[in-house]
């Protein structure tokens, strides 16, 4: 599936509930199924900065595509990056760098956020585009 087929998926998932209580559920539901990141790259240096809780990301090249792990000592948090590792993961460097993340925004989540974890939102989509970043470099060498 393309990283759009996939968002349209997360799309339609999300609007199945009527109101956030039902969603905020389904978001920690998702942090449950998230593939989980090896304890030795629990490192400082796959630490995303500017979340509130403590989350880390891990990307991988196999092949021509990018496979993300990640973790996070929050639930909630938990959830929000295996919706994102869901959209990103499993692509191809160059795809990732041209997604747009409108889906976030039509399934409400920022909106929904605490200012805080609204900014670790945004910082973890901005790590998962400096992975694709550096392997889209290291792929043109």
């Amino acid at each position: 599936m393309t990283i759009k087929e996939i968002q349209d998926e997360i799309i339609d998932e999300f609007s199945m509930f009527d109101d956030w209580m039902q969603r905020y559920e389904y978001i920690i539901e998702l942090g449950k199924t998230l593939p989980l990141i090896k304890e030795e790259y629990k490192t400082d240096d796959n630490l995303i900065k500017g979340c509130q809780s403590k989350v880390w990301l891990q990307g991988e090249q196999n092949d021509d595509k990018i496979v993300f792990t990640a973790d996070s000592d929050a639930i909630l948090t938990k959830g929000i990056i295996a919706i994102l590792i869901r959209a990103f993961s499993n692509q191809k460097a160059k795809d990732i760098l041209e997604a747009d993340t409108d889906f976030i925004d039509e399934i409400g989540l920022k909106e929904h956020l605490s200012a805080t974890r609204a900014n670790g939102l945004v910082s973890m989509i901005k790590n998962i585009k400096m992975y694709a970043l550096a392997f889209d470099a290291k792929n043109k060498n």
